[in-house]
């Protein structure tokens, strides 16, 4: 699945470098998909992982971030 289809979908504001919160306070960095799921890696980790784009994470503003 792509980030838009994510987008459509689900109706949120996922973009590929996006910023997000997830349920136990830990902020990330959106890096792609994995089926219908979000790649996301955390701060400090090095590898990503899956993130339902509507279970219990918080998208962040940044007007950093692009749209691919």
């Amino acid at each position: 699945m792509s980030i838009d289809y994510i987008r459509r979908h689900y109706d949120v504001p996922a973009k590929r470098g996006g910023r997000i919160r997830d349920y136990q306070g830990r902020t990330g960095t959106i890096t792609g998909t994995a089926d219908a799921n979000l790649t996301v890696r955390l701060d400090g980790d090095h590898h990503p992982s899956r993130y339902h784009p509507t279970w219990q994470i918080e998208y962040l503003h940044d007007d950093r971030t692009t749209d691919a």
